[in-house]
């Protein structure tokens, strides 16, 4: 009998919160048109160049925007209106508490709080906190005390409430099980009503830090990292603008896929760029028109190490000492104008500073000297020794290009090494072609050379698939962007790019972790995948991280992985009739994963589907493995994973954990020889 009255008044509330939103509704429907309106005869009123209409126009459209956001907000409240409950004591400041959590905040008359947005600081008492004593931070104040006497999680569909449970984590698995059974589509929707507890730490976790994440396939990598974009521009509003983030990843289909997410986090104008161009970027005008990125050269394995860009540090530095005499100035007039010592300190507190920039300080300095000097002087004696010393550093003079710099450091390294393994990177470079870590080590030239201005463009760098790229490349990041905090996600047993990424992570913390609470999380738990998926990619990540790091599935039952196989046209048949399969059972999302380009060309021809340059979509796409990265299906069918396409070794284990873990629910392996001896 309890459980019905809990029940009765639980689907009264339900639908006295949605009373609430249909009234805002209508509210801000009225309000829309009014100010759509008004910003309409402004902009006439502007085009004939009437009074301040500008001005009126702009302060229109602010409030305009501001009721389309409030509207979306609350149509969105609609059809879900919140997934959870806390109920507790406030032991800071007195008074019981009982907040329901939904996607969207919700405000009756502005300011009476009906559903509290997900990243307002009290909702993660829902995502991190047991029943009993507990806390929760408030960014920029002291942590609130509570006890926390109820946790309940529900399940609502519009006006609906189908179910809910309560307590921990019993009841937000349950819940999550049910979501991730859905197709990729609905799960994206319902992700913020079950994100974990380690994920939401470091969702919520200071944006003044920089942080690596380990996290196996599956485990919420790139979700947690969106919606820390979205929770840090909710609580710091104050501090970062969205166009100072900045998300870099390694292809433009995986961009494509995280950009697709952001809309739904309300987030917006946050810029998202391939690595080959984020570096040339940073760069500015110093990235001449005529060079261009290419594949990695052979060299590459060398360049991406720490080591490789320790060596040109140390070159730099030979090379500023060399143009940058810091030997006392002295006048035969004026006697002492700048001592040594003097020039050696102003150095040493400007480490920032690129040898262009330290000289037009220095000559500054001599000039506030001479100005000093001169102060009994006449005029034009003052004139004239200002003039004598206007350039006295200048090293623009040589002309140099950041290009020249560094072929002349490869012939040192030549010269060092005892050999000419890098000539055919200097052919390359020549011609102003880059691979990605030629163009890093441009980046660095230029910082430590010739830069004249600062780049103060980001304030948060998110990089996406981080094991992608070497060492080397976040060296010059955090060289380039000194001010700006990282926010890496990534995997180190799917790196693929195997003699040039990372394989561990020890190199980058030596980079990155500079203050004491820099931060590295691991996320073990896998939520992607069934447990008959799991336990196929289990067996190959052995062999890919060398048991460095597991995967512990989430609980959740499918249909087991299907090996088929077949040779000629019945091979053929069997890949076009499973395609058709598994598009009848309704799956959205359907990935043919390839080994290389001429397996994708060959599978394209059969399957009759052309080449697709839109990025991520529904339907069937016919990929090589390489890009699958950082993507995921409802189904993937695995063509000829057999021991020819994937050997036995860490590197090729890599890519077919990479293949394997990209299905949600059902794993197909068609091909014409026996599967890898990777899968046992």
């Amino acid at each position: 009998m309890e459980k019905d009255k809990d029940q009765l008044l639980e689907e009264q509330h339900l639908q006295s919160c949605l009373d609430i939103i249909r009234e805002n509704i209508r509210v801000y429907e009225e309000k829309e048109k009014i100010y759509r309106k008004e910003v309409t005869e402004l902009f006439q009123a502007v085009k004939k160049g009437e009074g301040d209409s500008y001005g009126q126009l702009t302060a229109e459209q602010n409030l305009l925007e501001h009721v389309e956001n409030a509207l979306r907000k609350n149509r969105a409240a609609l059809e879900k209106a919140y997934f959870g409950r806390v109920d507790y004591q406030d032991r800071t400041f007195g008074g019981k508490e009982s907040r329901y959590i939904g996607k969207h905040g919700v405000t009756r008359n502005s300011d009476d709080v009906v559903i509290v947005d997900w990243r307002a600081p009290v909702s993660s008492v829902y995502y991190e906190n047991e029943l009993g004593e507990g806390v929760y931070d408030v960014p920029g104040s002291e942590p609130v005390e509570i006890l926390l006497e109820k946790k309940r999680t529900y399940d609502v569909q519009k006006d609906q409430l189908l179910g809910y449970y309560d307590d921990d984590v019993a009841a937000n698995d349950e819940l999550l099980v049910k979501y991730l059974s859905q197709n990729k589509e609905a799960v994206l929707g319902d992700i913020i009503a079950t994100i974990q507890k380690e994920q939401n730490e470091i969702i919520r976790d200071t944006p003044f830090k920089n942080i690596i994440v380990q996290g196996v396939a599956g485990s919420g990598k790139t979700t947690v990292a969106l919606h820390r974009i979205s929770y840090v521009l909710y609580n710091y509003e104050e501090r970062y603008k969205p166009s100072e983030f900045c998300i870099v990843g390694s292809s433009d289909m995986l961009l494509n896929y995280i950009s697709s997410g952001l809309p739904e986090l309300e987030v917006n104008h946050v810029r998202q760029m391939r690595m080959d161009i984020f570096l040339p970027y940073l760069m500015g005008k110093a990235w001449k028109k005529k060079y261009r990125v290419i594949s990695d050269d052979e060299m590459a394995p060398v360049k991406s190490k720490l080591r490789f860009v320790k060596q040109l540090e140390l070159y730099l530095s030979l090379w500023v000492k060399e143009y940058l005499n810091l030997e006392s100035i002295r006048d035969r007039q004026l006697g002492c104008i700048l001592s040594r010592t003097d020039m050696e300190e102003t150095y040493e507190r400007n480490p920032q500073m690129s040898l262009l920039q330290m000289e037009k300080l220095l000559n500054q300095r001599i000039a506030s000297r001479i100005r000093f000097l001169c102060t009994e002087k006449d005029e034009s004696f003052k004139k004239k020794k200002l003039q004598e010393y206007k350039k006295y550093f200048d090293s623009s003079v040589h002309k140099w290009t950041e290009v020249e710099i560094y072929q002349k450091f490869l012939c040192w390294m030549e010269q060092q090494d005892g050999n000419d393994q890098w000539e055919k990177s200097l052919e390359h470079i020549k011609k102003g072609e880059m691979d990605l870590y030629d163009a890093a080590a441009l980046g660095l030239i230029w910082k430590r050379i010739l830069k004249k201005k600062d780049v103060d463009e980001f304030s948060q760098i998110i990089i996406d698939e981080a094991q992608d790229f070497g060492e080397m490349v976040y060296y010059v990041m955090k060289q380039l962007l000194p001010e700006c905090y990282f926010t890496i996600m990534g995997d180190v047993s799917q790196n693929i790019r195997y003699e040039t990424g990372m394989n561990d992570w020890d190199g980058l913390k030596e980079i990155m972790f500079e203050k004491e609470n820099d931060g590295f999380y691991l996320l073990a738990k896998s939520y992607r995948n069934t447990i008959e998926i799991s336990e196929c990619a289990g067996k190959v990540l052995e062999k890919a991280s060398q048991g460095s790091y597991k995967i512990q599935p989430v609980i959740r039952h499918g249909q087991k992985v299907t090996v088929k196989q077949e040779t000629g046209e019945k091979l053929e048949m069997i890949l076009q009739d499973t395609v058709e399969q598994v598009l009848q059972k309704g799956f959205e999302t359907v990935a043919v994963v390839c080994r290389n380009e001429e397996d994708t060309d060959e599978v394209r021809k059969i399957l009759k589907i052309e080449e697709d340059h839109s990025g991520f979509h529904n339907g069937v796409m016919v990929l090589p493995v390489t890009l699958t990265k950082g993507l995921e299906f409802d189904a993937v069918i695995l063509w000829k994973p057999d021991g020819e396409h994937y050997g036995v070794n860490a590197r090729e284990a890599k890519l077919l954990y990479v293949a394997i873990t990209r299905a949600l629910h059902e794993l197909y392996m068609i091909g014409d020889k026996k599967i890898s001896d990777l899968c046992y």
